[in-house]
Formats: C-alpha cells, sequence, structure tokens
C-alpha cells in the first residue's frame, strides 16, 4: 500500500488557536516530517471558505502551498484533494502546475474535480453552474492539460473553453505529463471521466462504497477500451488512532471540542460520522486489519488526515511505527 499525508492548511478548521504568522512554520514542519519519513505524498484540499460552514479562520490556498512545498522538500509528491476545475483557467492552471513540477523536480499530482461548495463558488464570483455544466468543465479541462502537457500548446474550440495555441513552456519534467487523479464518486458522468483520463481514481472509502465505484468504474472502463488495472484506486481517510480504544475516544472528543466554538455543537459533533465505524479508526491493531480489507478490494494508495497534526504529532508517530510498516 502507497501512504499520503494531509497537511492541515486551516480548511478543516485545524489551525485554529495557532497564530497565522506561525502557519507556515507548522505547515512547513509537518512538510518536512513527511519528507524524511515512510510518506509517499503530501496533500491540500483546493478551498477557500472552511467547512463544515463558513467561518472566519484561515484556510490557506492550495497552490500557492504547492509552490512553497516545491521548493522546501526534496522527495516527497505532492498532491491536492482536489483542484476545482472551475476556480482557475484550466490553460494558466496547465501552466502553473508545469511550473511547480519544474520547482519540484518532478514531484507533483493533479487531483482534479468538479467541485461542490456552492458557498465559495458564488462568494468568489464563479456562479454555480448545475452539475452538467461543471463536470462539462471538467472533461474539456482535462483535455487542455493532457495537450499542454504533452505537446506544449493547448487549443479548444469547447462549450466552456476556447483556448488557441495556449504555449507551456517549459513542459512538466515527468515524461507524458503530471498524473492524473480524477476525484469524485458521480456514477454516470465522473467516473466516466476517470475511465477516460485518470490515472488514479479517488472516491468512497467505506468497503460497501468503494467496492461499488470500483465495479462501476470497471463497466465504463470496458465501454471505453481501457485497462481498468492501469488506474489505481485510491480512498482518503480520517485517522484516529491510540493505542487503546478509550485514548481514540479521547482523540475524538478533542476534535469536537476544538470545532464546536467555531461551527456549533451539532456541527462539530456531525463530524464524528466521519470517522466513526470507517477504517481509519481504532488501535494499530484495527487500522492495520481495516486496511488489510481495503486493499483486498482493491485500495492500494491511501491519503490519511490526522485532524490534530498541528497540535499534536503523537498519532501520526504511531501510525508510521505500527500501521505502515505491516502494510508493504
Amino acid at each position: 500500500m502507497r501512504f499520503g499525508l494531509f497537511v492541515p492548511q486551516g480548511w478543516r478548521h485545524d489551525l485554529v488557536g495557532i497564530d497565522p504568522a506561525e502557519h507556515w512554520n507548522v505547515m512547513k514542519g509537518l512538510a518536512a516530517h513527511a519528507d524524511a519519513g515512510p510518506w509517499e505524498s503530501i496533500w491540500v484540499y483546493d478551498h477557500f471558505h472552511t467547512v463544515p460552514r463558513p467561518t472566519d479562520q484561515a484556510t490557506h490556498e492550495a497552490w500557492s502551498l504547492m509552490a512553497a512545498y516545491a521548493a522546501s522538500t526534496s522527495s516527497v509528491r505532492l498532491g491536492q484533494m482536489c483542484t476545482c476545475m472551475a476556480y482557475r483557467n484550466p490553460a494558466y492552471l496547465a501552466k502553473v502546475a508545469a511550473t511547480i513540477d519544474v520547482i519540484s523536480g518532478g514531484r507533483v499530482e493533479m487531483g482534479i474535480g468538479a467541485g461542490w461548495y456552492e458557498h465559495e463558488w458564488r462568494a468568489y464570483g464563479y456562479g454555480f453552474p448545475r452539475a452538467g455544466e461543471r463536470l462539462g468543465m471538467l472533461d474539456e479541462g482535462v483535455q487542455i492539460f493532457k495537450q499542454a502537457w504533452e505537446q506544449g500548446r493547448s487549443t479548444l474550440d469547447g462549450k466552456y473553453y476556447q483556448v488557441e495555441g495556449a504555449i507551456c513552456e517549459p513542459r512538466p519534467l515527468q515524461p507524458g505529463g503530471i498524473p492524473l487523479w480524477i476525484a469524485g464518486g458521480g456514477e454516470k458522468v465522473t467516473l466516466r471521466i476517470a475511465a477516460k483520463y485518470a490515472d488514479y481514481t479517488n472516491f468512497d472509502g467505506s468497503p460497501e462504497g468503494f467496492t461499488h465505484k470500483s465495479e462501476l468504474l470497471a463497466e465504463h472502463c470496458t465501454d471505453l477500451g481501457r485497462d481498468f488495472e492501469a488506474i489505481v484506486r485510491s480512498a482518503n481517510y480520517n485517522v484516529a488512532i491510540a493505542p487503546t480504544e478509550a485514548e481514540v475516544e479521547d482523540r475524538l472528543q478533542q476534535l469536537v471540542d476544538r470545532l464546536r466554538p467555531h461551527v456549533g455543537d451539532k456541527r462539530a459533533e456531525s463530524q464524528l460520522a466521519g470517522f466513526r465505524g470507517l477504517p481509519g479508526v481504532g488501535t494499530p491493531e484495527q487500522v492495520v486489519e481495516n486496511l488489510r480489507a481495503m486493499a483486498a478490494r482493491g485500495m492500494t494508495y491511501g491519503i490519511f488526515n490526522f485532524p490534530e497534526a498541528a497540535y499534536d504529532r503523537s498519532g501520526i508517530e504511531l501510525f508510521e511505527r505500527e500501521v505502515i510498516p505491516n502494510l508493504p
């Protein structure tokens, strides 16, 4: 199994209480920790406003962080889960990603999706097109990426995007361009886009959900003549890990307590639904067993979020010692 680590950037209220002047030191320190450890990649989210509701707490911009991590790390790969296609013109974004790939020595991953967070769409003046339009923008944007990275120029007279001879030089250092992660589990359109273009997918990480989405992806691959096994299937996991089940509960309660002043009791408690009963929660032995079961279903790349990471690395360190070595 391959392992990625989310670095806190504020989106999930995971930098609250830390002076903004110290945010970069915290983020950079965690990136350096991953760079020196067993992690293959580090990840951020492409969002502008916090969840589970917009607040005035910090949310650092994803592609600015990508450039900073490219310059401040040496080996770990750099991803976003996931970039919203419509937040930036795709020819421009292809250029940004190519530049960062050069800065990093060829370590960028492109997580890309159609976007869903209506509040920030409207707040930033993007409107909020219906789902079919957002997915059409995703498809056309990926076509522009591939042209830009493979040929150095992109031209598309599309329904949503029109570019003519947009130059992308230098191209990414990675042969064939930056790996594409098509994120999302939309069954009729998103997974079909993934079947056409993706090197990686990222969707529902529950056992039943992962299996169902995988079966649908396989059907789309068959329809399109794509090798299903050539696409790496990944999932994201919230982690609450500790030596005992009682300490796991303590970690979950700490998360609720940190969120409550900013989002209220109900929303804070609701965040536990993304933890309880899912593979990243438990003692090391339980988490290993859970992830082995997911690997048997074809999940070979996990990206893990430790909500307390900015304050306490003990959960990350326990995962590094007792989980990663047992999932070769």
